[in-house]
């Protein structure tokens, strides 16, 4: 019988958040909301749309393979040279390729607990050892203690700015600190997937201190900066996102990465809603309202919940969060519990003013 190898057999697979149209079939029920993936409720663009509609008759044509016009659009646009700019499908892809690229067998990749767990299967997957850094009381990423972490086996470190499930970013004077303290042999994935929120001015403490990780590429760091199309450009179905690093850094990446990985139509898709400056403006102020008005349910309702930099609210029931979910799912409303069994906590994606009423409402009636 063929054998998995340890590593592969102990990894936990990424379950995805619930499809409305699986719940609706199993559940034989309809008009259900989803608020489980963090997904823009606006939509994508439609400037994005017309692109996809017009190249929809080249698809029997191989994409470019380099993303030429996306790599140029974003260069241009981040004031760095083409070949520092990789694509891939979504940040996810590029999270993957990059721990495989550097991390050998045994090595270390750092992360926080919890946080985006595909730093952990895609570090356990490629045979390293990923190494879990408690959060601070606060739900925030530790980084004193991450760098306390290092040893001769670390090779990467993964930094979820804002952090994915909690919402919580570290400040840009802790990261001059963090960078100071780091040898100049560890690769920082510095993973800002929500970075359109945080960065807005309405990401909680009106992004005044979230940290520029440009500064840190600029000055020479051995750094790759993530970001994505899926989150407040509202392109997750087309999975594609892009990652800024040193030519040495992405030539590597390229060297493993999978030929035609992002499609012609993501491709277009990513270039026309980069032009849509209001777009992003409208779904960054959408969600800074849809917040707003959840922080004032919430506090009515007793919940305790962490103050979010995203398009998303991690909270506490003090009940079983899986229960209360399966609850949710029978009444059409798709969240996402966060961690074991037994866990207490949910994360709730923010979405038009209808949606987070019908969410409120709801719970209430669950609770």
């Amino acid at each position: 019988m063929l054998k998995v190898p340890q590593y592969v057999d102990n990894i936990a697979p990424y379950v995805p958040g619930k499809p409305i149209e699986e719940l609706e079939r199993e559940l034989g029920i309809s008009r259900s909301v989803k608020l489980a993936s963090n997904e823009n409720p606006l939509g994508p663009s439609p400037l994005a749309v017309d692109e996809i509609a017009k190249h929809v008759g080249t698809l029997h044509r191989y994409p470019d393979g380099g993303a030429y016009e996306l790599r140029s659009a974003l260069a241009q646009q981040h004031g760095v040279e083409i070949d520092e700019v990789i694509v891939g499908q979504g940040s996810n892809e590029l999270i993957d390729i990059a721990i495989r690229a550097f991390q050998e067998p045994g090595d270390e990749t750092i992360m926080g607990n919890p946080s985006f767990v595909v730093y952990y299967i895609s570090s356990a997957k490629a045979g390293g050892t990923p190494v879990m850094v408690p959060l601070t009381t606060d739900y925030r990423l530790d980084l004193k203690a991450m760098a306390e972490k290092i040893t001769g086996r670390t090779k990467i470190i993964c930094i979820a700015n804002p952090n994915n499930p909690t919402g919580t970013i570290v400040t840009k004077d802790e990261m001059r600190e963090f960078f100071r303290a780091l040898p100049d042999n560890i690769l920082v994935i510095m993973d800002e997937a929500y970075y359109e929120y945080a960065a807005s001015g309405n990401g909680g403490d009106g992004g005044g201190g979230f940290p520029d990780s440009m500064e840190h590429f600029r000055d020479g760091r051995e750094i790759l900066i993530l970001r994505t199309f899926s989150k407040a450009y509202g392109l997750a179905g087309c999975r594609i996102g892009y990652g800024i690093a040193k030519s040495r850094i992405t030539g590597a990446m390229n060297k493993i990465r999978e030929p035609f990985n992002t499609s012609t139509l993501a491709q277009k898709a990513a270039i026309a809603a980069l032009k849509d400056t209001e777009h992003i403006r409208r779904a960054v102020e959408i969600n800074a309202e849809g917040r707003a008005y959840l922080y004032k349910e919430l506090k009515a309702l007793g919940i305790d919940f962490v103050p979010s930099h995203t398009n998303f609210i991690y909270m506490d029931l003090k009940k079983n969060a899986v229960e209360i979910y399966n609850r949710l799912l029978k009444l059409g409303m798709i969240v996402r519990p966060m961690g074991s069994a037994d866990t207490t906590t949910i994360r709730v994606t923010i979405g038009l003013p209808p949606e987070n009423e019908e969410f409120i409402r709801t719970l209430r009636e669950v609770l």
